[in-house]
């Protein structure tokens, strides 16, 4: 989160940013037990994240 929207950013987004396919915000649903990386996926489409820059710099679809 920080590499993609920076300290600050990252922190509003987890604490303040709705979810609706996760019912919630991100650390409503962290904190329910959901993955982090289905968090991760549900704010990349919801904020609309290029998927290259969905896996972190230089990295890439471990899914091919």
């Amino acid at each position: 989160m920080r590499e993609e929207f920076g300290d600050v950013y990252a922190g509003v987004l987890t604490r303040d940013h709705w979810l609706t396919v996760l019912g919630g915000t991100a650390q409503d649903a962290l904190d329910r037990g959901v993955p982090a990386r289905e968090v991760w996926w549900a704010l990349c489409e919801d904020l609309q994240v290029p998927l290259a820059r969905r896996h972190g710099r230089g990295l890439i679809d471990p899914r091919g």
